[in-house]
């Protein structure tokens, strides 16, 4: 029998609903998050039936899933708008991270996520960036970028993954540990939208993006001397 043919649209689709469905699932109100002994989560999944009789519409989603869909906010905002820089992009996503944040009981945000976006809703201004962290690392910008892999798929597009992905992420956690951590999850969904073939392509192709991310920060001037020194 034929494989059926999946529209891109429906791939794309799937990818946003999965990644909420996955993320319920393995936060689980907490109780999994945040369990170091992955033995008695796989007991407990055993003991509900096995992974297939769980239901996602019983697990709230956490942060993750709420900054994630935050950030496609964003983007589709400005799309909506026609060519916008990316200082708009940036506004649109400050935005958003400040709403996301009305939408967190129960849900888990971090204390670096917290702790920035708070910061940028004190803030007057147009100025988005925040300063240099040597404690800004963590999985916070990876777990919402997502997202903006699909939306610079292509190789063509590389330049503006990098400069989305470096500042949506560093708009909190600006510290190559955190926000490279965006960069690689949006570059590795631009490489599965490819096909590219996870064990021959994708750590190559990150190695030779890294060197590009760091031009890009350098050439965007904030707090360089310390990017460089922490990368």
């Amino acid at each position: 029998m034929a494989t059926p043919v999946v529209s891109l649209q429906e791939r794309y689709e799937a990818s946003m609903v999965l990644s909420g469905a996955g993320d319920a699932l393995a936060y689980n109100h907490g109780h999994w998050e945040f369990q170091r002994d992955g033995e008695l989560i796989h007991q407990e999944v055993a003991e509900r039936g096995g992974l297939a009789s769980l239901d996602a519409k019983d697990f709230p989603v956490s942060d993750d899933t709420v900054m994630h869909l935050a950030t496609a906010e964003a983007m589709m905002e400005v799309g909506k708008k026609g060519k916008q820089t990316l200082a708009h992009l940036v506004k649109h996503l400050v935005n958003e991270y400040i709403r996301c944040m009305r939408d967190m009981d129960g849900r888990a945000p971090g204390l670096t996520c917290m702790s920035n976006v708070e910061l940028h809703e004190r803030r007057k201004g147009g100025d988005h960036r925040i300063p240099f962290n040597r404690r800004g690392g963590g999985c916070g910008a990876a777990m919402r970028a997502m997202c903006i892999g699909l939306r610079f798929p292509s190789p063509e597009q590389e330049g503006h993954l990098i400069a989305v992905s470096v500042e949506s992420g560093r708009l909190t956690h600006h510290h190559p540990t955190g926000y490279l951590g965006s960069l690689a999850a949006a570059l590795f969904t631009a490489y599965a939208v490819r096909g590219s073939p996870p064990v021959e392509a994708w750590g190559q192709g990150l190695m030779e993006v890294l060197p590009k991310a760091m031009q890009y920060v350098v050439e965007a001037g904030h707090c360089v001397e310390q990017n460089v020194d922490s990368w």
